[in-house]
C-alpha cells in the first residue's frame, strides 16, 4: 500500500529539526536550503507549516518530464527522480502544483522527497513533537486535494 508523510500543523513548533534532519540524510549536511522538506513560520500568527511531496496518485512532474526521469513506483507509491536521465530542464518544477520539486543548482537536477528510499523518513524519525508521521494512503483526504487543486486551477472557489 502507498506510504506518505502525514502532518499534524497542531503539534508543529516550527523547530525545523525536520529540514535538518532531512538535509543531512540526502546531502550530508544540516543545510535547510538544500531540503525536501519545507517548515514555513509564520512568527506574526503563530503558527508553523510543513510541507512535502504528496507522491501523487498521478504525478504531474511525472508526466511533465520529456526524458522520463521521474517515475512512481506502483507498489511503494513513491515518486523518484533518476539522476541519470533528468537533464535539468525544470518542466517538472513548473507542473508540480504544490511546489514540492526544486531544481538544485549545484546539480543541475531536479530533487524531491523520496521517503529516504522506503525507511521511515529521517524527517519523521527526528520530529520531537511527532507531527510528522508516515502513514498509509488516505484517499478521501487525496481527493480533497485533487478537488481544491482543481478548483484552483478552474479559478472558482467550492464552498
Amino acid at each position: 500500500m502507498q506510504k506518505l508523510i502525514r502532518i499534524e500543523p497542531a503539534k508543529c513548533v516550527g523547530c525545523k529539526t525536520c529540514e535538518l534532519a532531512c538535509s543531512f540524510k540526502n546531502t550530508g549536511e544540516f543545510a535547510p536550503s538544500r531540503t525536501r522538506i519545507y517548515n514555513e513560520v509564520f512568527l506574526e500568527e503563530a503558527k508553523f507549516i510543513t510541507v512535502t511531496c504528496m507522491q501523487c496518485d498521478e504525478p504531474w512532474c511525472e508526466k511533465a518530464c520529456p526524458k522520463t526521469a521521474i517515475t512512481k513506483n506502483m507498489a511503494s507509491g513513491v515518486v523518484t527522480v533518476d539522476d541519470v536521465k533528468c537533464v535539468g530542464c525544470r518542466t517538472c518544477v513548473s507542473a508540480c502544483p504544490f511546489g514540492m520539486i526544486k531544481y538544485v543548482d549545484s546539480t543541475g537536477k531536479a530533487d524531491k522527497c523520496n521517503l529516504c528510499g522506503g525507511d521511515t523518513p529521517e524527517c519523521v524519525a527526528f520530529c520531537p513533537t511527532q507531527c510528522l508521521t508516515l502513514g498509509e494512503e488516505d484517499k478521501p483526504l487525496r481527493q480533497k486535494v485533487l478537488r481544491f487543486v482543481n478548483t484552483m486551477k478552474n479559478g472558482q472557489m467550492e464552498v
